[in-house]
């Protein structure tokens, strides 16, 4: 073993240098299946190596199987950011090796994170007082909420939009409960109207809304949504995984409209708040009903403290990372005006990308885009836009997904980078004319 004061100088070198020239890697890794394992040591060694071997093989070996989610031209799926506020504090963590579950075990991790979901809280506009804690993904936490509106009505179905996440349709098959889609309007929002038809045929235990969908940001009616649920009593979750972050900007609060009458709620910072993954924050309105669901306390468990949170008694999981000091550090390091700043930002060049699609011959905006996801393709067939997808991720110079939509294939682009900029765009829509054959 070598030692740690230099190798912390070393790694800290090397991660300030990655993330200095990130921008120039291509974005999308340009390896074979099997390539990064063939490149690794068959059997594990016999005596310890230096530190600085391994960061040799993290760059010879690894990066160039790595696909680039923090550069500023990482387009797909939802871009997310890894800021430094955020690496730092998972340096921390790292060092402290803690685990969570109890709030004896640390209490700090407990308090810290209730405290910072109080925060996130009033950033978003959320009631006050809502219980408040964090998961590793929105699957978990939508499994977590799920599992109670369970507890509450077993043997009920969950119904949800045709454009829901799919972690809701896994969810359902890991509780061994009914899934029933919604069918959506033209702007892929779930329809009030067929919502109320299948709560009228009854045996529901819970109804999904999401504010912010995967395939293209539409947000479902959650107003109207939760009339229905409350005159039911069904249990609603909102999956607000991706535009919940954008309530940190007051004109976007709209999105929450009637969040407040939700039993549940998930958020997720490592989307759009510039927090490392993996950070998924849970609120509910019935934290005793996850409680009664979850809690199970065997005997090496119990301790004397009383008026305390056991993080372990409101998910799935009982060993529990310390995943509230990365969010903390990025709240305070950025502070309102910075994440709103950067929202704004994302927002802007989301607003522009698609007014350079609109105005292009041959190009079309293929839904809404109150965000800053924008869905388009080129004029022609889907074997022809997938093959302009595929051309330009090759490239390295950008990377983008796809989705489909009214049942054709559509390219999407997603901006939430911080180190994002206007040129980032810019050559992004020149690769994606270039490779479509325009000048």
């Amino acid at each position: 073993m070598s030692e740690f004061r230099d190798d912390l100088a070393l790694t800290s070198e090397w991660v300030a240098r990655y993330l200095e020239r990130v921008g120039e890697l291509p974005v999308l890794a340009r390896v074979a299946p099997g390539d990064v394992r063939a490149r690794l040591a068959a059997v594990p060694p016999e005596r310890g190596e230096p530190f600085e071997a391994v960061l040799r093989d993290v760059d010879e070996v690894l990066l160039p199987g790595i696909t680039h989610w923090n550069h500023p031209r990482f387009f797909a799926y939802f871009a997310i950011t890894g800021s430094e506020p955020g690496i730092l504090a998972e340096l921390i963590t790292a060092a402290l090796n803690v685990n969570g579950m109890l709030w004896r075990a640390s209490p700090a991790v407990t308090e810290l994170e209730e405290h910072v979901l109080g925060w996130l809280a009033q950033l978003l506009g959320l009631p006050a007082g809502w219980h408040g804690h964090i998961e590793d993904t929105a699957s978990t936490s939508t499994l977590a909420a799920l599992a109670a509106a369970r507890h509450l009505r077993p043997g009920c179905a969950v119904l949800c939009s045709e454009h829901a996440h799919s972690s809701v349709d896994k969810a359902c098959r890991l509780l061994d409960v009914e899934l029933r889609k919604v069918p959506a309007d033209e702007a892929f929002r779930m329809r009030p109207d067929a919502l109320a038809e299948l709560l009228g045929r009854g045996r529901v235990a819970a109804v999904v809304a999401t504010a912010g969908t995967t395939s293209s940001t539409s947000v479902d009616p959650i107003p109207a949504i939760a009339d229905l649920c409350e005159r039911e009593g069904v249990w609603l979750h909102v999956d607000a995984a991706y535009a919940g972050s954008a309530a940190v900007c007051e004109e976007f609060r709209w999105a929450l409209a009637g969040c407040e009458r939700a039993d549940s709620l998930v958020v997720n910072p490592h989307k759009w708040l510039f927090t490392p993954i993996d950070c998924s924050c849970l609120f509910s309105r019935r934290p005793d009903v996850l409680r009664d669901a979850f809690s199970l306390v065997p005997e090496y468990l119990r301790t004397s403290e009383e008026d305390v949170t056991n993080l372990m008694d409101y998910g799935p999981a009982l060993g529990r990372r310390f995943r509230a000091l990365k969010l903390w550090a990025v709240i305070r390091c950025y502070g309102r005006e910075g994440l709103q700043r950067l929202i704004r930002e994302h927002v802007r060049l989301g607003q522009l990308f698609a007014s350079w699609v609109e105005a292009e011959p041959g190009w079309e905006i293929c839904a809404p885009h109150p965000f800053s996801t924008v869905c388009f393709r080129h004029e022609g067939s889907d074997e022809e836009n997938e093959a302009l997808l595929e051309r330009v991720n090759a490239s390295g110079e950008a990377l983008l997904s796809h989705t489909r939509l009214g049942d054709r294939y559509v390219l999407r682009l997603a901006i939430g980078n911080a180190r994002t900029t206007e040129a980032d765009l810019e050559r992004t829509w020149q690769a994606l004319r270039d490779e479509a054959g325009e000048e």
